[in-house]
């Protein structure tokens, strides 16, 4: 598998828009991050874990060449605002899109994108073509094109956000607490990919301290953190972090 780093941003994206902080104004091109997303290359096959708002220059940045399916975490805008820009995908592999989430996700996606899920005739222009499948954040398993795929149900505030692991590699975002269940479902990782907004506490995401401790708890090889806000700088935390742990960044590939 060969999994490469879209995007580690939050929700706005490093830089925050007129935000005068040392990390946004940081020459350090790993403190540059657009909204969190991965592409994940596997079995031949070419998956998206979300569509973040920046997707267009996240294509075009790492050079992908088609998208088999997508598979979505959560229904809020910075995962799903970028696709509209699937499209160019069906333009090139003249063929639909299966994309995958939750309930909450999949009603967001009805009423956030009525023109995609159900269109009306449109004059001019064209529209993604996507297939919807409705998955159950608490089944065993997915078969997504041949690939096995095991969701992870996840708490994002009141909500449930899903992560997914596919072999010894498991990506979960926008969380702030992770179900008895699904830690179960996370040991014996090699690469752990894992929320972690900012330092200070926040109601709905994982703070450093606490995606360190649950790294610490499932003991995966390497721990790879994201979903990063700009009160974290690269090089400064970097070097307070286990040998083992790290902030991703933008364009980063790892193998597994």
């Amino acid at each position: 598998m060969r999994l490469t780093f879209l995007g580690t941003g939050n929700s706005t994206g490093v830089p925050l828009l007129q935000c005068p902080c040392s990390v946004c104004r940081s020459s350090n091109t790993k403190n540059r991050r657009l909204r969190s997303s991965v592409w994940l290359e596997v079995q031949g096959k070419s998956f998206l874990i979300d569509t973040a708002t920046d997707l267009r220059q996240q294509a075009l940045k790492a050079k992908i060449p088609r998208v088999d399916a997508v598979l979505y975490t959560h229904p809020h805008a910075d995962h799903i605002h970028g696709i509209d820009e699937l499209r160019s995908f069906n333009f090139i592999q003249k063929s639909s899109i299966p994309v995958y989430g939750n309930t909450w996700t999949c009603e967001e996606l009805k009423t956030k994108f009525p023109y995609i899920f159900n269109p009306s005739p449109v004059e001019g222009g064209g529209i993604p073509q996507l297939t919807l499948h409705r998955i159950d954040a608490h089944e065993d398993f997915i078969d997504i094109l041949g690939i096995r795929v095991v969701p992870l149900s996840v708490q994002h505030g009141s909500q449930e956000c899903v992560g997914y692991r596919i072999g010894q590699v498991a990506y979960i975002t926008d969380c702030h607490s992770i179900p008895p269940a699904s830690l179960k479902r996370l040991e014996g990782l090699s690469i752990l990919i894992l929320d972690c907004l900012r330092i200070e506490p926040h109601p709905t995401h994982f703070t450093l301290k606490q995606a360190l401790m649950t790294a610490f708890e499932l003991k995966p090889k390497k721990t790879y953190l994201t979903h990063l806000g700009h009160e974290l700088d690269y090089s400064k935390e970097s070097k307070k972090l286990p040998k083992n742990i790290f902030l991703a960044y933008d364009g980063l590939v790892i193998h597994a």
